[in-house]
């Protein structure tokens, strides 16, 4: 009878088991499911209940609501492409120099420059860190990138090169040969960088912009003026620049397209000085002991005032006619000649170091996206933001622009640099 009994109580135990084991099972045969690591909880994968645990009254899960989450500063999210870093409430942009630009900056620009021995070159470098301390301010660019030395076309390539692995946005360029740095300013191009030669063209490099005055004609003016002063004949001698730079080999065009025009003027000697002032003075000391009855020469930049000191210390018994420069030394010389002589006459053409400065208001507003007016372009390429001539000095209005120079160093250069209103006038209104 107990036994009886005992068999029919372990039958109804078994029973009861069976119940509850049926009750804690997954409801419709769905498979059990592992719980999610705690990184996964953003993701769907399939076959995970993610709408049921979205819609739990009971449990709020932060990670799974990823409509009203923020994501950090940096981080990638799923829409963002691997590896690109979006500040925090901006939009992800193109590379540098994209459309070409079109981001709000800061923006990053590269110098270039292969040329030091020189206070042009020094002018263009504090003026361009001036310049550039404005945008600064405004939160636009970030400092300048500057490689500046004296070097050859090779040490300019390496210079450009430097500035690509820097990341720069823009680069500007103050070229050493008209045709030698085009591949590697391809290669910026390539890059998305936005490049401008500044002071000098380069025609041949498709896609670089030009920033500068128009040399070609700058040295026609006192080239001209030499010629008429000459009354169309007489014996000459040209002093010029680095042969092969495009500013120079601009320049010289400019001289042999005026002589051209006067067949009575005779070139007895034509040397290069390097556009340096003691070179520019001893070359003239050359000529002078040469061609002691020399009517007049043609000269540029600093080397006009080395070859005015050779004329002064030589004082020949005929004094020729002197070509300048617009810089405050050689117009302390000119003045100095008048106490002498108060008929003297020259002519000083500026040549402003400022185009540089210009050329990096150019620069970013190209990368904040404003679109070049092509029609506003000129130059041999087509592609040159051609700046006015500031001032051109004659015996009319030279005491007017000495005075200017009256609390300003010797060493400084005439001058002019557009604001950033009046670059406009070269973008779509």
């Amino acid at each position: 009878m107990y036994k009886g009994k005992n068999w029919i109580m372990i039958m109804t135990s078994l029973i009861v088991m069976v119940a509850l084991v049926a009750a804690c099972g997954p409801a419709g045969g769905a498979e059990p499911t592992q719980p999610a690591a705690p990184g996964d909880l953003a993701t769907e994968a399939p076959g995970m209940p993610t709408e049921p645990v979205m819609e739990s009254p009971v449990v709020e899960t932060p990670a799974l609501e990823t409509p009203a989450a923020e994501t950090p500063a940096g981080e990638a999210t799923e829409a963002e492409m691997p590896g690109t870093e979006t500040p925090a409430g901006a939009e992800p942009t193109e590379g540098a120099g994209a459309a070409p630009g079109g981001a709000e900056g800061p923006f990053t620009i590269g110098i270039s420059n292969p040329f030091i021995s020189s206070e042009y070159r020094t002018q263009m470098i504090d003026e361009l860190q001036q310049v550039n301390a404005e945008y600064m301010e405004q939160g636009l660019t970030t400092e300048l990138v500057i490689e500046s030395a004296d070097t050859d076309v090779a040490g300019q390539i390496q210079q450009l090169q430097n500035l690509m692995n820097r990341g720069v946005d823009a680069i500007l360029v103050n070229p050493s040969d008209i045709n030698g740095l085009n591949a590697t300013l391809q290669e910026a191009l390539d890059q998305g960088i936005i490049v401008i030669s500044v002071d000098q063209e380069l025609p041949n490099a498709e896609g670089v912009y030009n920033v500068g005055i128009d040399q070609r004609e700058w040295a026609r003016i006192s080239a001209d003026w030499l010629a008429n002063k000459l009354g169309g004949q007489g014996d000459i001698v040209l002093i010029e620049g680095i042969p092969g730079h495009p500013a120079n080999v601009a320049r010289m065009s400019g001289v042999e397209d005026v002589l051209s025009q006067y067949p009575d003027i005779n070139v007895l000697g034509r040397e290069t000085a390097n556009w340096d002032e003691a070179t520019g003075q001893q070359v003239m000391s050359n000529f002078l002991a040469s061609f002691p009855n020399m009517n007049g020469y043609w000269t540029q930049d600093g080397m006009a005032i080395g070859a005015f000191q050779a004329v002064l210390a030589a004082n020949p018994a005929q004094f020729p006619v002197v070509v300048g420069e617009g810089r405050c030394q050689f117009l302390q010389l000119w003045n100095e000649r008048l106490q002498a002589d108060p008929e003297f006459e020259t002519i000083a053409v500026a040549n402003p170091p400022g185009v540089a400065a210009t050329g990096l208001r150019i620069a970013v507003n190209m990368l904040q996206g404003k679109q070049v007016d092509e029609s506003k372009l000129s130059g041999e390429s087509g592609r040159q933001f051609t700046i006015p001539i500031p001032v051109i000095v004659t015996a009319e209005n030279f005491q007017e622009v000495f005075q200017t120079c009256a609390d300003r160093p010797v060493t400084y250069l005439l001058d002019g640099i557009m604001t950033d209103e009046e670059v406009q006038q070269f973008f779509v209104q």
